[in-house]
C-alpha cells in the first residue's frame, strides 16, 4: 500500500492511509469486521485501528505508535465448540420450549435450516398433535438437530408418559426436560433405552437430554446417574435391558444443563449471576468424583435477551445461551398477531408471578405478561378460593355468581361438564380422583379457566379478551428497549433466525469492545454499544 504525500509549505507530510479508522463510525465499522484481526495505533494522541493487511505500512513507515491487538471474535467463536459439534449446529445457542405450541414447528424448523437448535413446545398438547408436529419436523429438517420439550406432569403423568413413547417411536434424540424437580422413570426411560456399546466398546448415549433447572438441588439429579431403584424397576418390567441399566449407572442423566434464571414461565426468578456460578462449580465437583470421560455442559437461560446478557453468560461460562420470551414475538411463533403485538410495547416492569394451570393445587406459580390482561389478577383470586374453601359448594353464592360472570363466562356446572369431557378423551383417572375429592373437582375446575387462558390468547379469542394467559419474563422488555428505533422494532421484522443473529453478532462485537477497554484503550463513546443492523 502507497503511503499519501501532501505539500505542507514545500515540505512533504506522511499521512495515514484511509484504511486506519479514527472516527467512531470508522471504527466501529471494523470492529464489526468479526472476522479480522486488527491492531490500534497512537498516532499524535489520536487513537485508529488498521486491519492486520496494512500493518507493514506502519512498520516500514513509522507512522504512530502500535498500542493493542484484537484478533477476529466471531460468534461461532463464542461458547463450547463441544456443543456445537453435539448437535450439528453453528452456533452455541437455542431456542428453549415455549408450550403449546408456541414454540412452533415453523420456528424449529426455520432454525434448524439455519443451523441452530430450536426446541418444540410439546408442553400441554395432546399426543395426537405432538405426534404430527414430530412427523413434519422430521420430514423437513431429516437428521438435522432438532429438539422436543419434555415437561413434567405431576397431576397427569399419562402426558409424560406417551410423549416418551412418541419420542422412542419417532427416534427423537434429543428433549429437553423441564420443570422436574426429580427424576421420573419415564424420563430415566427415555435416557436408559438410547444406551449401548460401540465397536470400541465406549458408551455410546443416542438418546440426548437438556435438562432446565432453576436449583442446585435438580441440577444434582441430572449431573449424577439415574438412581438404581429406578434402573431395576424398569428392567423388572422389560423397559430396558440389564445391560442398558449398567451403562446407565456410568453416564450422568443429562448431556447439558440450562440453568434457568429469571425466566418467562415457570421459574424461580433467580438471578443468573449468582445461580450460574454455583451449578457450575457443581458440575466440576461431580465430574470429579464420578470420573467421567465428559462433562456435562452448563447453559444460561431466563433474561438473554440483548447481546449484552448473551455476552455476560458466555463470560461466566456457560457454554450456551438460550433466549425464550423474545422468541414469542417472532413472526415464527404459535400465538397469534394480537399478543405478538402487546410483547412488542412490553417493558420490563410488565410482568408479573401468577398460579400455573399444571401446578395449581401444590401453589406453583409462573411468570406471565401483565399489560393488557387481568389474568394474573384473576388466577390469583381463584387460587385463594382453593384454599379457603373444600369443594365449588362451599364457596359463597355471591362469589360463584362473580366468578361465573366476571371470569368463567358461564355457570361452573357447564364447566364441570366440559372438563369431564375433556379428562375422559385425554386421563379418565382424574375424573374418578375428583368424584371421591370434592376439593380435587373444585381445583379441575379453576385449571379450566387457567388452561385454556394460554390457548385464548394463541387463538385471539374475542370473548376472553381481557383473560389472555402471555408466559413472558424481563428479557421481553430488554429486548424491546434495546431495539427501539430499529427495523426490529415492528413484530412483523422479528424473525427468529434474525432475532439470534443480532443477538449473538452484538455479543461478538461486544466482546472485541470489552477486549480494548481491558487493555486500556478508550474508544469513542459511539462504539460502546451495539444497535440491530440489516445484512
Amino acid at each position: 500500500m502507497q503511503q499519501a504525500v501532501v505539500e505542507n509549505n514545500g515540505m512533504a507530510t506522511t499521512r495515514l492511509p484511509p484504511t486506519v479508522a479514527f472516527d467512531g463510525a470508522g471504527i466501529q465499522a471494523m470492529l464489526l469486521d468479526l472476522d479480522q484481526s486488527l491492531y490500534v495505533i497512537c498516532e499524535e494522541g489520536r487513537i485508529g485501528l488498521i486491519r492486520e493487511g496494512n500493518l507493514r505500512f506502519i512498520s516500514s513507515r513509522g507512522a504512530g505508535d502500535l498500542v493493542a491487538f484484537l484478533p477476529p471474535m466471531r460468534p461461532d467463536q463464542l461458547g463450547d465448540p463441544a456443543f456445537r459439534a453435539s448437535y450439528d449446529v453453528d452456533w452455541a445457542y437455542a431456542t428453549g420450549a415455549m408450550a403449546g405450541g408456541i414454540a412452533s414447528e415453523e420456528l424449529v424448523i426455520t432454525l434448524g435450516q439455519a443451523g441452530l437448535l430450536g426446541s418444540f413446545g410439546a408442553g400441554g398438547l395432546s399426543p395426537t398433535r405432538l405426534e404430527q408436529a414430530i412427523q413434519r419436523i422430521q420430514q423437513a429438517l431429516g437428521p438435522r438437530s432438532a429438539a422436543f420439550n419434555l415437561i413434567h406432569s405431576p397431576n397427569e403423568p399419562i402426558l409424560e408418559q406417551s410423549a416418551v413413547g412418541l419420542y422412542l417411536k419417532y427416534g427423537v434424540q434429543t428433549v429437553e426436560a423441564s420443570a422436574f424437580m426429580d427424576l421420573t422413570p419415564n424420563l430415566v426411560y427415555f435416557r436408559a433405552a438410547g444406551l449401548s456399546l460401540d465397536s470400541a466398546n465406549c458408551i455410546r448415549v443416542q438418546n440426548k437430554i437438556i435438562a432446565k433447572i432453576s436449583r442446585r438441588e435438580v441440577a444434582l439429579k441430572f449431573l449424577q446417574p439415574a438412581s438404581l431403584n429406578l434402573l431395576r424397576e424398569l428392567v423388572s418390567q422389560g423397559r430396558i435391558t440389564e445391560t442398558q441399566a449398567a451403562l446407565a449407572q456410568q453416564v450422568p442423566m443429562a448431556d447439558d444443563i440450562t440453568v434457568e434464571a429469571d425466566s418467562g414461565g415457570h421459574t424461580d426468578n433467580r438471578p443468573l449471576v449468582c445461580l450460574l456460578p454455583s451449578v457450575l462449580a457443581l458440575r466440576d465437583e461431580v465430574h470429579q468424583r464420578c470420573g467421567y470421560t465428559q462433562k456435562v455442559r452448563v447453559g444460561a437461560a431466563g433474561g438473554i435477551g440483548t447481546p449484552q446478557a448473551a455476552l455476560a453468560a458466555f463470560m461466566m461460562g456457560a457454554a450456551y445461551v438460550v433466549t425464550g420470551s423474545v422468541n414469542q414475538s417472532c413472526v415464527e411463533s404459535g400465538t397469534s398477531e394480537h399478543i405478538k403485538t402487546l410483547l412488542a410495547q412490553c417493558a420490563m416492569t410488565d410482568v408479573v408471578m401468577a398460579p400455573a394451570a399444571d401446578m395449581f393445587e401444590q401453589g406453583v406459580k409462573l411468570q406471565v405478561l401483565k399489560r393488557g390482561t387481568f389474568f394474573p389478577v384473576r388466577a390469583q383470586k381463584l387460587y385463594e378460593l382453593y384454599r379457603s374453601y373444600d369443594a365449588i359448594e362451599a364457596i359463597p353464592a355471591a362469589q360463584r355468581e362473580q366468578l361465573e360472570q366476571q371470569i368463567f363466562k358461564r355457570s361452573l356446572d357447564s364447566v364441570w361438564e366440559e372438563t369431564v369431557a375433556f379428562f375422559a378423551r385425554r386421563d379418565p383417572e382424574q375424573i374418578q380422583r375428583a368424584a371421591e375429592n370434592p376439593k380435587r373437582k373444585m381445583a379441575l375446575i379453576f385449571r379450566w379457566y387457567l388452561g385454556l387462558s394460554s390457548r385464548w390468547a394463541r387463538t385471539n379469542d374475542p370473548d376472553y379478551k381481557l383473560d389472555y394467559q402471555v408466559w413472558c419474563g424481563p428479557a421481553m422488555g430488554a429486548f424491546n428497549d434495546w431495539v427501539r428505533g430499529s427495523y426490529l422494532a415492528e413484530p412483523n421484522q422479528r424473525q427468529v433466525v434474525e432475532v439470534a443473529r443480532q443477538i449473538m453478532t452484538g455479543a461478538a462485537y461486544l466482546y472485541r469492545v470489552q477486549s480494548l477497554q481491558a487493555q486500556g484503550i478508550q474508544l469513542p463513546a459511539e462504539c460502546a454499544s451495539y444497535l440491530p443492523t440489516r445484512r
